[in-house]
């Protein structure tokens, strides 16, 4: 018999045009697609693949292939449904340097907080954009963000060094005048107590005043963000207080911190701790990132109470509430390749997170597993990863995901699940890969002028489920994928929440073949 191999029938998928940064033949993305991608997953940080100039010398030239609005889309998309920090605040400088009108249109939306407004000063005052100075819309635009606050609000949210609070108002010099044209006493004498000058103390917000007090030794513990008194002794009376006022994310990221200072020792407290953490509207409120929550769950000490690691689950269950639920059968392919073993975020001097891709991947395959219990993992690496005994729907996210990113790794095919099903001929209406799509054990035969190994496979499995529509979730910036857009499938990169709403209209048919750059495409600009 002739070699199935050499003479295979021609596939009906199109042809590669490119190479992964594996060496693996892929598609390349359009510019818009390969922008939002990055914008996605993108943190500047060291990925297996590319270390961080090479991301930023990237997201430059992407940005500057495609329309301002559309980057300027793509940073409120990056910031409020995929909950960037750094990279929004980056496209927003690009557009500092490029298209000012644009700029104005988004500027507020995307600078939310003091954090970001620190993070687009940085990044302009870099000059990783091509400028380090501020024209004067720029500026005008960080003026109205001070006079959009009141000022307790900007002395709540100085947290920060460079640049601080002090610097950024030093640089754009905000008025403290109100819209009537009256000077604003208060607002005028913060700012000088920010940066650093002599004020009357009688005039300066009641927050501010209350915090000096304290360091003073007088008065109660004041209402201000808890990282401005952690340097002041605080006794196991005062932290307890704190966590009454904490916010989930506060308590989320410092679980360990109450628990060292003794707070978890009144049994009142974890009950109210614990109750913080799973309201619900707190969670949603949140806008946490359910690989935080892992991040959570695995940091929390040995000595902490039952009740509050219990409420961290309860949150996760929260938190990925809008899985859809698919009608038909569901298969999941987490990539457990070595490569999925660096940090999601990129390796980053003092900020690298211990959560890694393959636990993301981990993570998002037991949440599907647990809203569609019918569903079937098929982890892989250079092929399937046979699992000793499957999991158990019914088990805790936390508990599967742990399973899961315990699984052996090796290279990288992502046709191996798509062969493996094809295989068993299986019936099927939604596959959803969790992966860095960076194939490349499976090229091999899938040279010049053929498909990629996974098109190939996605063909055969179409053939027999002519309905069945195909998900590449994408846990690192990259400007390939190893299945091109089209009406059956998605290509779709982050790790917030928005994937799975993205997913559910999928799903439903709500998007067209542009898919995730409509989406951003159709957000609204002021």
């Amino acid at each position: 018999m002739a070699s199935k191999t050499v003479f295979a029938p021609a596939s009906k998928a199109m042809a590669a045009n490119t190479n992964n940064e594996a060496g693996g033949r892929a598609y390349a993305s359009s510019p818009e697609h390969a922008l939002a991608q990055y914008a996605a997953t993108g943190t500047f940080g060291r990925t297996f693949y590319a270390s961080e100039g090479e991301q930023l010398s990237r997201v430059i030239t992407l940005a500057n292939q495609v329309d301002p609005a559309f980057v300027a889309k793509t940073a409120v998309f990056a910031r409020e449904r995929a909950l960037m920090k750094d990279m929004p605040a980056f496209l927003l400088a690009v557009l500092a340097a490029r298209d000012v009108h644009m700029l104005a249109r988004v500027f507020a939306r995307v600078v939310d907080n003091g954090k970001m407004l620190r993070n687009f000063v940085q990044i302009v005052r870099s000059g990783a954009v091509g400028r380090k100075s501020f024209g004067s819309a720029p500026k005008r635009l960080l003026r109205a963000w001070f006079a959009g606050r009141s000022p307790e609000t900007i002395f709540r949210q100085s947290l920060g060094s460079a640049p601080s609070m002090k610097d950024v108002i030093k640089m754009v010099r905000p008025s403290p005048k109100a819209a009537s044209g009256e000077v604003d006493v208060v607002r005028e004498a913060l700012y000088g107590y920010l940066i650093g000058k002599d004020v009357r103390a009688e005039v300066l917000p009641a927050s501010v005043r209350a915090f000096e007090a304290f360091k003073k030794g007088e008065g109660e513990l004041p209402d201000v963000p808890f990282e401005m008194l952690t340097a002041l002794g605080l006794d196991t009376r005062q932290w307890a207080t704190i966590a009454e006022r904490m916010t989930f994310t506060q308590l989320r990221m410092n679980l360990n911190t109450l628990l060292r200072h003794g707070v978890f020792a009144d049994p009142s407290l974890v009950a109210l701790v614990a109750s913080k953490l799973r309201d619900p509207g707190a969670v949603r409120r949140a806008r946490v990132f359910p690989y935080q929550l892992m991040a959570t769950f695995r940091a929390a000490s040995a000595e902490m109470p039952g009740e509050i690691t219990r409420a961290v689950q309860d949150a996760m269950e929260i938190a990925i509430e809008n899985v859809p639920v698919v009608v038909g059968k569901v298969y999941l392919a987490p990539d457990v390749s070595g490569s999925m073993h660096s940090a999601v975020t990129g390796l980053r001097k003092g900020a690298t997170s211990a959560v890694r891709c393959i636990d993301v991947a981990a993570l998002v395959s037991a949440a599907f597993l647990r809203r569609n219990a019918s569903a079937e993992v098929i982890p892989f690496s250079d092929d399937v990863v046979t699992m000793a005994h499957p999991l158990n729907p019914m088990d805790s996210v936390m508990t599967n995901a742990e399973r899961l990113a315990s699984l052996p790794s090796g290279g990288t095919a992502c046709s191996a699940p798509l062969r493996a099903m094809n295989r068993r001929k299986v019936k099927g209406d939604l596959v959803v890969y969790i992966s860095d799509n960076q194939s490349w054990v499976d090229f091999r035969g899938h040279g010049a002028g053929r498909a990629t190994a996974m098109a190939d496979e996605w063909e055969i499995f179409r053939a027999r489920n002519p309905n069945a529509k195909l998900v590449l979730i994408d846990l690192q910036p990259s400007a390939t994928t190893q299945m091109y857009e089209r009406s059956d499938v998605l290509n779709v990169g982050g790790f917030s929440d928005a994937v799975f709403d993205l997913i559910a209209q999928f799903v439903r048919g709500e998007l067209d073949a542009a898919h995730w750059v409509s989406t951003i495409q159709s957000i609204p600009l002021a």
